[in-house]
């Protein structure tokens, strides 16, 4: 594997649109850090009109700023995890934003101490008309937020909550070495978060067996250490919580992106009803596959043999601007151009760079991906057009919104991404050639909502179960969270599903479970992408254009208000069922084609 010296410069992402040397950055990082010592010049201020707009401006001001010094640090701090500077770099100012954070915690309280008429007063003076709904958002937070001196004390924790997550990465990332595995030709291959995925994904069961066994050997033998971090950050999780005066840790969770816990409930009530067509699923994938017994390594392996793939970066770009073409001019050239041109994305894997893909929005500036492209892997291709989504996002609300509006939850976040996964899914299965291309195509659909739908939500119930254990201060070891898991993965494959013991270290490697109560957004995200899908294919100009309304919205509104004006009630549960009723079609659609 390549070190990060030897990648062509056509295959990173070009940074200097962010700053063009460590030296600039450093200049800008000190600056930023004298103009942040001046919050506290606010302090007592906030009640007056023309001072909380002059605060308001200012703080905007500072955080844009910070946008900018923040992402390219983190970024560089990306390319190579061994490389110190830039670990330092990300690291400085995560604590400088916390001692910012620390110095403007009076905001709130300040604010929230006001009478209900002077509030009201402020959220109507047209002076501050351009930050109403940035103060209603604050005003909402009235009963959960404590007093000035207490929110300065809760600020100063930052960085600390941060550890366990920052720990986890080095560790799984770059301390966790996995031995090598046999490929198909006997050739030892090297084992890594990258490769595992595609050693799933070989025909030879002892090539996926054995990188199953090698990849969570390493886990088993840190399994202490890994749950010891997870049970930090869940209890980081429910100290906030409580220490907010929520009910629990999920209550918290939701509140600030305004989710009521019935979306949430929807999700999983719906999808546990429909967990027999998941069962039928493997059934069928076990009769495909020819085996006695299914196993957690048999479930990503094509069912459809000997469809080869190999897509250059050039090819999968071509790909994904033909299925995009619906979205219109505008959407596919700006893509394309940053894709091909721009250098808008950080191509492929090479040695201690971080493990999976992102996008990183940004307002004055690309949204740059990251990513570990293979050109032997189609998933490779589908987690770029689900990047692209994420970036295509920030750049149409960036382009529309207000700084202080542009930057959306990521409740509706997971929607753009998996959107784009629909209709790159959607172009293939229209353009297959042959039943057999077909059932391919179809089947890794099925397995997309699988893995996207089934999986978030089963993910989304251990986060549930452990936090609930937490909040009734019982410990979280190795061995409780494995049972918690064990417990969930025997509900989630049923009992014709042969499992093995090192699965239930599974709930110990995601990165994921460090950001409380995330991974649900992957699966309310895909089920309202199938509706969009639905409605921009089958739709005309209007459909489009409330799709794009979506984009352009950032978080100027709440995101249920956002989804309903481009169509989509997640209140309900029409969009988790209207997937599971996909899923069970491409099923049906499947065993007609295999048979």
């Amino acid at each position: 594997m390549k070190t990060r010296a030897q990648v062509a410069e056509a295959d990173t992402w070009d940074l200097t649109r962010v700053y063009e040397s460590n030296e600039l950055w450093r200049k800008d990082f000190e600056e930023w850090k004298e103009r942040a010592s001046h919050v506290a010049d606010y302090r007592g201020k906030l009640s007056d009109p023309d001072s909380l707009r002059e605060f308001l401006e200012f703080s905007d001001k500072l955080d844009r700023d910070g946008d900018r010094l923040g992402v390219y640090a983190f970024l560089k701090s990306t390319e190579d995890l061994s490389n110190t500077t830039y670990q330092e770099m990300k690291n400085e100012f995560g604590l400088a934003a916390a001692r910012i954070g620390e110095a403007s915690s009076f905001v709130n309280p300040e604010l929230l101490a006001l009478t209900d008429e002077d509030a009201v007063a402020l959220l109507n003076n047209p002076k501050l008309a351009d930050w109403k709904l940035t103060l209603e958002r604050i005003m909402r937070a009235k009963s959960h937020t404590l007093s000035a001196n207490e929110e300065k004390i809760l600020a100063a924790t930052s960085d600390i909550a941060d550890m366990p997550s920052k720990t986890f990465r080095l560790l799984s990332d770059a301390e966790t070495k996995f031995q090598p595995v046999e490929d198909e030709t006997g050739e030892l291959k090297p084992l890594t978060h990258e490769t595992f995925q595609l050693f799933l994904l070989s025909p030879d069961r002892s090539v996926r067996k054995n990188a199953f066994e090698n990849f969570y050997a390493e886990f088993e033998s840190r399994q202490n250490t890994f749950a010891s971090l997870l049970e930090g950050s869940v209890r980081k999780d429910v100290f906030y919580a409580k220490t907010r005066g929520f009910n629990n840790s999920l209550e918290a969770a939701l509140f600030y992106e305004e989710i009521p816990e019935l979306v949430y409930n929807n999700l999983v009530q719906t999808v546990r009803a429909s967990l027999p067509s998941l069962y039928r699923y493997y059934e069928l994938r076990r009769k495909l596959l020819k085996l006695d017994e299914i196993h957690f390594y048999d479930v990503y392996v094509p069912v459809v043999p000997d469809v080869k793939v190999n897509y250059s970066w050039e090819d999968a770009v071509t790909m994904i601007k033909d299925a995009l073409t619906p979205l219109g001019d505008e959407y596919v050239s700006t893509l394309s151009r940053g894709l091909l041109v721009d250098r808008w994305a950080d191509k492929y894997e090479n040695q201690n760079k971080e493990s999976g893909a992102f996008s990183c929005p940004g307002y004055d500036f690309p949204p740059y991906i990251m990513i570990n492209f293979k050109p032997t892997a189609i998933e490779s291709v589908f987690t770029l057009a689900h990047e692209s989504g994420h970036s295509m996002h920030s750049w149409y609300s960036a382009k529309t919104q207000p700084y202080r509006y542009y930057d959306y939850v990521i409740f509706l976040a997971e929607i753009a991404s998996t959107f784009n996964e629909q209709l790159l899914a959607r172009h293939l299965l229209q353009t297959a050639q042959d039943d057999k291309t077909r059932a391919w195509i179809i089947n890794r659909e099925l397995d997309s909502i699988r893995a996207t739908i089934f999986r978030q939500t089963m993910f989304a119930e251990f986060e549930a179960r452990a936090h609930e254990i937490a909040e009734l201060n019982q410990p979280l070891s190795a061995t409780c969270f494995r049972k918690i898991y064990r417990e969930i993965l025997n509900e989630y494959f049923g009992n014709k599903f042969a499992l093995d013991d090192a699965l239930e270290l599974e709930c110990l490697r995601i990165p994921h479970f460090y950001r409380g109560f995330y991974v649900y957004k992957y699966a309310t995200g895909l089920s309202a992408a199938i509706t969009l899908a639905d409605r921009v294919l089958q739709g005309g100009e209007k459909e489009r254009e409330q799709y794009l309304g979506f984009l352009k919205a950032g978080r100027s509104a709440s995101p249920l208000e956002i989804l309903k004006n481009a169509g989509v009630d997640m209140e309900s549960p029409e969009p988790i069922q209207a997937a599971m009723k996909r899923f069970d079609t491409l099923c049906d659609e499947l065993e007609r084609l295999m048979s």
